[in-house]
């Protein structure tokens, strides 16, 4: 069995951008605006955006292809920068 893990950060999607997406929660926790909480995010990562859904999609098919059939156990961040890593 082949275990994998994809790890994404913001990414441009309903959960984030939603009227009741993380943006809006976080927002309303911390009497902020949605708008600024996602510009917030969005300048937290080095390329300065939200990961696009593809970008996610792109790596877990490539992990659930042949070509990798030997990757066992790797983690892949796709955030952009957002969480730095050494």
């Amino acid at each position: 069995m082949r275990v994998n893990g994809v790890s994404p950060g913001p990414v441009e999607t309903d959960l984030w951008l939603a009227a009741d997406g993380l943006a809006a929660t976080a927002a309303a926790a911390n009497g902020s605006t949605a708008a600024d909480v996602r510009a917030r995010a969005a300048a937290g990562t080095v390329g300065g955006r939200f990961t696009r859904p593809a970008e996610v999609a792109e790596p877990v098919l490539f992990l659930a292809g042949d070509r990798t059939a030997n990757v066992i156990g790797a983690g892949f961040t796709v955030d952009g920068g957002f969480v730095t890593t050494v």
